[in-house]
């Protein structure tokens, strides 16, 4: 990790935004091992403080870099967190799972798919 979380802290001024937690996003990441949500909850802060976390890569096939995913990888698992910055005053945690697949590299389609649902839904709440 480039920065600890209280370097970042110290460095920025800016007041965090709120996280939100979409769907089950926040009990699944309450499932994963300690070492994963550690590491979750440090790229959220980064992201509440306006930074991206140098593990944080933006989620292809979404066209910019507001809806980021992190990849964990646990004693032979992989974990994946789903967030976006798209909304101004908020992060919003859209997707939380741990992946099955061992052959795929990719999120799977139907991750995709309940992700941009989520997204469609949290933006039509602010569009009002």
């Amino acid at each position: 990790m480039a920065r600890s979380a209280a370097r970042l802290q110290a460095e920025t001024d800016q007041a965090p935004k709120p996280v939100k937690w979409v769907g089950n996003s926040r009990r699944v990441v309450q499932s994963f091992p300690e070492e994963v949500k550690d590491n979750v909850g440090t790229a959220l802060f980064w992201a509440q403080k306006g930074s991206k976390h140098p593990d944080a890569k933006a989620l292809k096939r979404f066209g910019d870099a507001q809806v980021l995913e992190l990849v964990e990888n646990y004693d032979g698992d992989t974990y994946r967190a789903v967030y976006t910055v798209r909304i101004a005053d908020f992060v919003y945690v859209l997707h939380a799972f741990q992946k099955k697949s061992k052959k795929e590299g990719r999120t799977s389609k139907g991750d995709i798919d309940l992700i941009l649902k989520r997204l469609k839904f949290i933006e039509s709440l602010h569009e009002r």
